[in-house]
């Protein structure tokens, strides 16, 4: 196994020209495992750890961009405010140690459709920032996903980072695993409500062949709503909330859950995630500036 450590950014994308089979490396809490148990031998190790500019974050016009090499706890840390959802998510990540070294870039990489970063980056149309030679493509995260442990990547092309608006509105994920910490989900679901634009952001991990948005349910619920003056939606509405996510999913049995355990789950999740977010904003209205209610 040949293993490269470039200096800079552009050493690392000629890197990656020269060897396309190469896999990146970060955190290693994905790649080292499966090395170590010889799931899998790559031709050749791509070491990014030297590259300081995939460890920077800064405002991107409206977005923020957020570099590959960020780690979980520093989105705990340092953008828990403006990102609150991807920073629940990033909390139910393993151990300590796991979220020091970890990073949403190598879960992007991985494209797990366990991977706990994946369901708040859909529900925050979150877009992905591809680096090659030739130059950066940004991919939309809902055409990032293409299969199981697929991502849209070309063979000569690294993550660099990906670009995220700050909430517009309350966030929640949630999570089911067989036990309380330190394991994969499930099935996972991600609620982003951004009162500016009445829009509402879905994500579901772990109950299907990708990371999954639940599209009709996000139509519904935007219609039922009330934006001006929020509160709390009445049990119908948010029973038949979750009944849409939980027909969006594509789950399989198997040895963590059966398909029919995981669609309730996540039926139960969009309900309880919905409740929290009114509650955690009684006037929806109020945010990033929408009219007031009365």
């Amino acid at each position: 196994m040949e293993f490269l450590q470039p200096a800079t950014w552009s050493e690392a994308l000629e890197m990656k020209s020269a060897h396309p089979d190469a896999m990146p490396i970060w955190g290693g809490t994905d790649v080292m495992v499966e090395i170590n148990l010889d799931h899998h031998r790559p031709a050749a190790i791509l070491d990014l750890t030297p590259i300081h500019e995939l460890r920077e974050w800064g405002e991107d016009g409206d977005h923020l961009r957020v570099g590959a090499g960020v780690t979980y706890t520093r989105i705990i840390d340092e953008l828990g405010d403006r990102l609150p959802g991807l920073a629940m998510a990033s909390r139910t990540v393993g151990s300590p140690q796991i979220r020091n070294r970890g990073t949403v870039g190598g879960n992007l990489g991985t494209a797990s459709p366990a991977g706990d970063a994946h369901p708040p980056l859909l529900a925050c149309d979150a877009i992905v920032e591809l680096a090659s030679k030739s130059g950066v493509r940004l991919v939309p995260a809902r055409e990032f996903f293409v299969g199981p442990k697929k991502n849209a990547m070309r063979p000569d092309e690294l993550i660099a980072a990906f670009l995220i608006e700050p909430a517009g509105g309350p966030q929640q994920f949630s999570k089911v695993g067989t036990r309380n910490a330190m394991v994969i989900a499930v099935c996972s679901f991600a609620l982003a409500l951004d009162a500016s634009r009445r829009r509402v952001g879905t994500g579901i991990g772990s109950a299907g062949p990708t990371p999954l948005r639940a599209e009709e349910a996000e139509r519904f619920l935007e219609g039922e709503l009330d934006w001006e003056r929020g509160g709390a939606v009445s049990d119908a509405t948010a029973e038949r909330f979750g009944d849409l996510v939980a027909a969006a999913a594509r789950p399989i049995d198997d040895i963590r859950g059966t398909a029919a355990y995981r669609r309730r789950a996540l039926s139960v999740m969009a309900r309880r995630t919905l409740k929290w977010a009114l509650a955690s904003s009684p006037f929806i209205g109020r945010w990033r500036g929408a009219p007031e209610g009365p």
